[in-house]
């Protein structure tokens, strides 16, 4: 065959059709049409922190607030009141909290919690005041059926980590706190506290269960009393 007819035989194969303007309209409908219907099922887009709250901590009256509001929602007052309360006594993360177990928690001569931490933090061993004892008897006895969780579900499991944020934020709304407040916030309440009085870095460090300093400094860097003195003239 020559290359003469080759290029005949390619000249001559039909083209397609060019689209026209009504058909090219349709399908530029069509994917407009698509793209909406793909972000209407998005969830909306979560807003920053700084947008909803001025700041990420509680004071420690506001912790006490929302431990009593906990109280008062609910048929199981007592429990979540104790939830909110160790979060804040021990620092404990949402994930620490729900793994505790009654294992971790010693009432002999000398009453201490295990602080089992999460994210290759450092365990530690906590005292336990007169009152946190007392409360932790009350809930192991009100336990029904009995867990082997501190805190558990109605059906005697783990509490979920949903629920105890559940918890911390219906709480804040009964208390009348201002902004959102998630659980989180009273694990940063205790590390301003303990750094407003003037406990150790090195010591809120291991409370706390950070392996680097870096990460306890942030509490000290908003302590006012390092700067007693300062303005006096």
């Amino acid at each position: 065959m020559s290359k003469g007819n080759s290029a005949e035989k390619a000249d001559s194969r039909p083209s397609p059709d060019p689209a026209t303007p009504a058909e090219s309209r349709t399908t530029a409908n069509v994917v407009a049409f698509d793209r909406t219907a793909k972000s209407a099922k998005l969830p909306p887009r979560r807003q920053a922190n700084a947008v909803t709250r001025s700041r990420e901590y509680l004071t420690r009256d506001e912790v006490l607030s929302i431990a009593d509001g906990a109280k008062r929602n609910g048929r199981n007052g007592h429990r979540d009141r104790l939830v909110i309360l160790t979060l804040y006594r021990h620092g404990f993360r949402v994930a620490e909290l729900v793994r505790l177990t009654w294992d971790d928690v010693s009432f002999g001569r000398s009453c201490t919690m295990n602080a089992r931490r999460v994210k290759r933090g450092v365990t530690s061993t906590h005292p336990l005041s007169g009152d946190e004892v007392r409360e932790l008897k009350q809930l192991q006895r009100e336990q029904d059926p009995a867990s082997r969780f501190v805190f558990c579900s109605e059906r005697g499991g783990p509490m979920s980590e949903r629920t105890v944020h559940r918890i911390v934020v219906a709480a804040g709304v009964a208390a009348g706190i201002a902004f959102p407040a998630h659980p989180h916030m009273l694990r940063h309440a205790k590390g301003y506290q303990l750094a407003n009085r003037g406990i150790d870095t090195r010591a809120i460090q291991a409370f706390l269960g950070h392996r680097r300093i870096e990460s306890t400094t942030i509490y000290t860097a908003l302590d006012a009393n390092r700067f007693n003195g300062f303005t006096e003239d």
